[in-house]
């Protein structure tokens, strides 16, 4: 009997979630994520010392005040990683725009034009990278202009129906909907119970978007995120990419028990008709999901301080 890990990669795309090369060598994923909590972890590592001190080498050398500086040194840091990865797995790395940057499109699309700039300088083709940004009414726009441009776009921290249904219509290449997240909020503010995966929310919302872009023939692939437990990974066995922890890569692993598909494009019906949101009705939406707005404040506030401590230990260097 093969393993769970090995059934699930038959029938969906499994990426790492993780910055550990060593992980990601032993896993063999399609694709591999970052983001700030993430590379802050990398930067801990003895391993990617040497990365780091050639990033600060590189912003140097590029001039400009102290703060333009650090972000350079930032993003060369997180193109580095991911260019280290890239040289492992055979598809594409995920690199984040800084939350900063998360209401505002223009600075957000400049920034995304410079990372692609910098992989492409280190003759990494733009086909074997996705853009994250967080799925704000800005991060969206921001996505839609970029993927006109052929760069293609990774929309995170993504908790409501609304957000999912803006990405398909701005024609995004990829969404990162997260499933622990949201579990999260309903058990601290609710009193939910889950007796089965199935009943978890996160699986539910996940289950929800997946039908709702297959059944209206949207090309936005879904990839579920932020997982929990090896029960909500499978519950959602069957979508299009899932994206998971080296701790639970493990657990699947070693885990030899039969593994059904649970989501089939060809089955796949929507509850809702298809949906062109005008920002005041995206905004309102939002609004009206306290679980999705505060899930997306608070990623966003993470977020950012993570790239705060990454700037910080940089500057100690």
């Amino acid at each position: 009997m093969t393993s769970k890990l090995d059934q699930l990669k038959a029938m969906t795309d499994v990426v790492a979630d993780t910055g550990d090369i060593e992980a990601i060598r032993r896993f063999q994923p399609l694709d591999a994520t970052t983001n700030p909590s993430l590379l802050l972890k990398a930067a801990a590592l003895p391993h990617y010392a040497g990365l780091l001190d050639g990033a600060r080498t590189w912003a140097s050398a590029q001039g400009g005040s102290d703060a333009e500086q650090l972000a350079n040194c930032c993003d060369r840091f997180a193109v580095d990683v991911g260019k280290e990865i890239l040289g492992i797995i055979p598809g594409r790395v995920s690199t984040e725009v800084d939350a900063r940057l998360s209401f505002d499109t223009a600075a957000t699309a400049e920034r995304a034009r410079k990372l692609i700039g910098m992989y492409e300088e280190a003759g990494i083709g733009r086909e074997r990278i996705l853009i994250k940004t967080a799925s704000t009414w800005e991060g969206i726009r921001a996505g839609a202009e970029l993927e006109k441009e052929g760069i293609n776009c990774n929309l995170t921290l993504l908790f409501g129906f609304g957000q999912a249904a803006a990405c398909a219509d701005a024609g995004v290449f990829l969404i990162s909907p997260f499933v622990g997240r949201i579990l999260d909020w309903y058990k601290a503010n609710t009193d939910l119970e889950v007796q089965v995966p199935q009943d978890d929310p996160g699986v539910q919302s996940v289950s929800r978007i997946y039908n709702y872009y297959k059944s209206h023939g949207y090309q936005t692939v879904v990839m579920g995120a932020s997982f929990r437990n090896t029960g909500e990974v499978e519950a959602l066995a069957g979508c299009d990419r899932l994206t998971i922890s080296p701790a639970l890569l493990e657990d699947l692993a070693a885990d030899l028990d039969q593994l059904p598909r649970q989501l089939h494009a060809d089955r796949a019906a929507a509850d809702s008709g298809r949906q062109s949101p005008l920002e005041s009705e995206f905004r309102y939406e939002l609004n009206a999901d306290a679980m999705a707005t505060e899930k997306l404040a608070e990623g966003i506030r993470n977020f950012v301080a993570d790239q705060i401590k990454l700037e910080q230990l940089i500057s100690k260097r």
